[in-house]
């Protein structure tokens, strides 16, 4: 399924440039919602594409206004909303819990569950108004049986995926579905351990194609 219209979030970063890569490349119109202008500006360069397949916007994701306003935008820019991509990582850890401040329970829960419930709030009904959608999250392999020392990091990404079970729920029977990653660590660098980016992208290419309509509400195990 190509030619879609999709918001890519986190997108500064180097998986979020390749995802975009990869949409850009099969002919979708794609959204770049980051938080830094410079690294944009960097990326649109990158990406050289069509003025007509490309709206890149600064956004605090943390505002839930500012994210609906840029939810009307893509809308009206695009004419409608077939998928959501949320990159937007973080980590904080290596503390026990009676070391651990509250500041890092209070970054973690920004970085993970705020900006996802903002983007969800923003994009659920546009997405919905289709009779086909696809949002992907990515998550950790170990949100289910946390290791020491990484309690305000893992309780967040559990918290995040609630958040997209409760979507695939909610919008089950619209043709939208809503799915997560699950990945141990990712291998920006090639070296052999974790998820490359390549196949993390590859894995939602093929969520954005029609043979992935029955996958919703799934943990994909990607490690």
């Amino acid at each position: 399924m190509k030619n879609r219209n999709v918001v890519i979030s986190g997108v500064t970063g180097l998986l979020g440039n390749l995802v975009a890569k990869k949409f850009g490349e099969r002919g979708d119109r794609i959204a770049l919602l980051g938080h830094n202008q410079t690294k944009l500006d960097s990326l649109v360069r990158d990406l050289n594409l069509p003025e007509t397949h490309l709206f890149p916007q600064v956004v605090d994701l943390l505002n839930g206004q500012a994210v609906h306003s840029a939810a009307e935008t893509v809308a009206a820019k695009f004419g409608s909303v077939h998928g959501l991509i949320h990159l937007v990582g973080g980590w904080s850890g290596g503390k026990t819990i009676p070391e651990t401040p509250k500041e890092d329970l209070e970054f973690m829960l920004n970085n993970h569950v705020y900006t996802t419930f903002n983007l969800f709030q923003s994009f659920s009904k546009p997405l919905a108004a289709n009779g086909w959608g696809r949002v992907i999250v990515i998550s950790a392999s170990t949100v289910s049986n946390p290791p020491g020392k990484s309690s305000v990091y893992t309780a967040a990404k559990a918290a995040q995926e609630n958040l997209v079970l409760s979507l695939s729920a909610e919008l089950k029977g619209t043709g939208v579905t809503a799915n997560i990653i699950q990945v141990r660590a990712i291998d920006v660098e090639n070296k052999g351990v974790g998820t490359t980016p390549a196949e993390i992208a590859s894995a939602m290419l093929y969520l954005f194609s029609d043979e992935a309509n029955k996958i919703n509400g799934a943990r994909i195990p990607l490690y």
